[in-house]
C-alpha cells in the first residue's frame, strides 16, 4: 500500500498531510509524512531550469537514502526540466501517479505529456544511475527536443537509466514507466566486478531510437522482464509519433530491443517490441525462460547463442514473430540459433506480410536458421511456420545440430517434422 501512487497522492502533495478520499484523518496520514516527501518541498519545480532541478532533487536523494524514503513528483500540467546525471542514492523510491501511459497523456492545448514527467535535457549524461534497494515507478521520461521526422536530426542521448558501475546494484524496481524520445531507455551492462542481481523490470512502455529498450548483462540473480511494450505509436496522442524513415533508421542500427548476457535462470514475460531490427538476443552465457512474447515487424525476432552445453538453456513458448523488414530477404529470419546448449520452442507462430508504418519485405528466408560448427539441440512443438522463401522452413548450416520438430506446420499447412 505504501508504494501506490494514489495512496501517495493524498499523504505527500505539498509535503503536507491532507484528508483521504480513503477516511483516514490528517492525524492519521502524517505521521507517514516522513517517510515519503514532495520533490517540491525540495525546490524542484516545472519553472525551475534543468541544472537548479537536478541539483536540487539529487539533494532530496540524498535526504532520503540514509532514511529509505520515497520522493514523491506531483502531477502538473507542465513537466519537470532537469538535466542529467542524478544518482538515485540505495534506499530511494521515486514515485508518480501514472500506469505506463500507452499513446501518451497530453497537454489540452499543445503537444506535450502532462502528469509526472521528467523533460530530460542533457545530452551528455544518462538521466539517473541507479544504485541498489531503490525503485522508480508511475514516472514519464521526455526529451521534448527529439527528432520525429528526419532521421538525420536523432539525438543519440545517453541512457534514460543506467546501472551504477560504483555500487553494488541489487533490488532495482522499475515498475510503470512511460518513455517518450529516449534513445536507450534502461541499461544494465554491469561488469563482472561490479554485478547487478534482482532486476525487477514491468510495465514499462517506449520506443529506444538506438533499437535498444533493455539491456541486462552480468546479473546472476534471476533478472525478470515483464509486461514491456516498444512501439513508435506509443506517443501518438501527443505528437502523432515518428516517421517512417526513423522508424526505418532504427531497423538499420540493428540491434535489439531486449538483450541478456551472463545471467542466471533470466525470465522474460509478455514482452513486445515493433520496428526494431531484433527481438530480443539471448547471450551466450545466458540461460532462462521466456514466454508469451510478440516480436512485430523485425528483421530477426530471437538470435540465440550458447558458450556451453551445461545450463545455455532456453525454453522458449507461446509467442509470435512477424519477420519482414531488413535490407535483404536473405537477412530475415525470426529465428537464429547458434553456439551450444538447448533450445526448446513450443507453439511458436511466424509471419510475414506488408505494414505501413516502415519499410518491408513481406517475407522471410525461413523459419529458424541454425548456424555455428559446434554441437547445439533444439527441440520444436507446435510450431505454425509460414511466409517464408525457403523450400522448407529449417536452415540448417551446421552439421552438428541436433533438430527435432515434432506437431508443426508449413507454408503449405502440411504437417512438418524433422528429421
Amino acid at each position: 500500500m505504501f508504494a501506490s501512487p494514489a495512496w501517495l497522492l493524498v499523504v505527500v502533495i505539498g509535503g503536507a498531510a491532507a484528508d483521504s478520499a480513503w477516511g483516514q484523518s490528517a492525524d492519521d496520514s502524517a505521521r507517514w509524512t516522513p517517510l515519503c516527501k514532495s520533490i517540491r518541498d525540495f525546490g524542484v519545480l516545472p519553472s525551475n531550469d534543468p541544472i537548479a532541478n537536478r541539483d536540487q532533487l539529487q539533494e532530496a536523494i540524498d535526504w532520503a537514502a540514509p532514511r529509505g524514503a520515497a520522493l514523491f513528483v506531483p502531477p502538473d500540467s507542465e513537466p519537470y526540466p532537469v538535466a542529467g546525471g542524478l544518482i538515485l542514492r540505495r534506499n530511494v523510491s521515486i514515485v508518480g501517479v501514472h500506469g505506463p501511459v500507452g499513446r501518451g497523456t497530453r497537454h489540452p492545448d499543445k503537444p506535450q505529456p502532462v502528469g509526472s514527467v521528467f523533460a530530460i535535457q542533457d545530452e551528455g549524461h544518462p538521466f539517473i544511475t541507479v544504485e541498489g534497494a531503490t525503485q522508480l515507478s508511475g514516472l514519464q521520461f521526455w526529451y521534448p527536443r527529439q527528432t520525429l521526422a528526419d532521421p538525420e536530426k536523432v539525438i543519440e542521448y545517453p541512457p534514460t537509466i543506467r546501472v551504477s558501475d560504483t555500487s553494488p546494484a541489487h533490488g532495482v524496481t522499475l515498475s510503470r514507466l512511460t518513455f517518450f524520445g529516449e534513445f536507450t531507455a534502461m541499461d544494465f551492462r554491469a561488469t563482472r566486478r561490479m554485478s547487478c542481481e534482482q532486476i525487477l523490470i514491468e510495465h514499462c512502455y517506449g520506443y529506444p531510437l538506438s533499437g535498444q529498450f533493455i539491456a541486462i548483462d552480468y546479473c546472476y540473480d534471476i533478472p525478470r522482464i515483464l509486461h514491456c511494450h516498444i512501439n513508435p505509436a506509443n506517443r501518438r496522442f501527443i505528437d502523432g509519433g515518428y516517421s517512417r524513415p526513423v522508424i526505418d533508421s532504427v531497423v538499420a542500427r540493428k540491434t535489439f530491443a531486449y538483450w541478456i548476457d551472463h545471467t542466471d535462470n533470466a525470465q522474460v514475460i509478455d514482452a513486445f517490441t515493433f520496428g526494431t531490427y531484433g527481438g530480443i538476443r539471448l547471450g551466450a552465457a545466458s540461460y532462462g525462460q521466456m514466454t508469451n512474447f510478440n516480436f512485430d515487424c523485425v528483421t530477426v525476432g530471437i538470435h540465440k547463442l550458447g558458450d556451453s552445453t551445461f545450463n545455455r538453456n532456453w525454453q522458449i513458448a507461446q509467442g509470435s514473430i512477424i519477420a519482414n523488414t531488413g535490407e535483404r530477404i536473405e537477412d530475415i529470419h525470426p529465428i537464429i540459433i547458434e553456439g551450444r546448449g538447448h533450445t526448446s520452442l513450443a507453439n511458436v507462430e511466424a509471419f510475414s506480410g506488408p505494414n505501413g508504418a516502415l519499410t518491408t519485405l513481406n517475407q522471410s528466408q525461413d523459419f529458424l536458421l541454425v548456424g555455428g560448427d559446434e554441437k547445439l539441440t533444439v527441440s520444436m512443438f507446435g510450431c505454425r511456420m509460414r511466409n517464408y522463401r525457403a523450400d522448407i522452413p529449417i536452415t540448417i548450416q551446421n552439421a552438428a545440430a541436433i533438430v527435432q520438430a515434432v506437431g508443426c506446420i508449413d507454408k503449405e499447412e502440411n504437417p512438418f517434422q524433422h528429421p
